[in-house]
């Protein structure tokens, strides 16, 4: 008989609760932080083309790239995103204040986000307008950031040959524009239905 396996109860709808108590006067939203590295060695995807028979592909075999931070708001097309060349502390700090400049006034971010080394909350400087609620450890799939990195690199940043860091820079803020300009992918995309019924109004 195989064992039954425990279901994990929601947490969020109560830890919400007690970052609203901690801030009465805030009106809170939910958003997803994630980091993603692009560069001229990406990668090849699926294509169509005739059986049995490989498809021809470009792929670069150079090395530059940078970090796209990208804060998602669950269920909706609001975003924020920030290309830095590496991802560390200080740069987690630097999007940080531009996504607190970015929220409307009165509103208090709770950013869900990994367990990633620059992300613990003693190496940064984090503004009075968001709090950072970390996943559970090696849970890439409750982010549906991660989503939003598989549909820019499947549709837009395969079989890329870029040249250096600014055309690394500008290939992925054009990916990124593009993706803003397609009206409900990223709603369909961050619609985690744990994410979107833990909200508070």
């Amino acid at each position: 008989m195989r064992p039954r396996r425990r279901r994990s109860k929601n947490q969020l709808p109560s830890k919400l609760q007690g970052i609203a108590t901690k801030h009465p006067d805030a009106r809170l939203q939910v958003w997803c932080e994630d980091e993603a590295r692009f560069g001229q060695k990406g990668r090849t995807t699926r294509v169509w083309y005739e059986r049995g028979v490989r498809p021809p592909g470009v792929v670069d075999q150079r090395f530059e790239s940078l970090y796209l931070f990208a804060a998602c708001r669950p269920g909706t097309d609001e975003t924020f995103a920030l290309a830095l060349p590496r991802a560390n502390a200080e740069a987690m700090t630097v999007f940080l204040e531009h996504f607190s400049q970015h929220l409307e006034p009165g509103v208090h971010a709770v950013l869900v986000l990994d367990q990633a080394g620059w992300h613990d909350v003693r190496a940064l400087h984090v503004p009075e307008t968001i709090t950072l609620l970390p996943l559970p450890s090696a849970s890439p799939a409750l982010n549906p950031v991660e989503r939003v990195w598989l549909y820019l690199r499947e549709r837009y940043l395969s079989h890329r040959v870029l040249d250096g860091y600014e055309g690394v820079l500008e290939a992925v803020c054009r990916a990124w524009n593009r993706l803003l300009d397609e009206t409900g992918r990223l709603t369909t995309l961050t619609a985690y239905p744990y994410l979107t019924a833990s909200a508070i109004p």
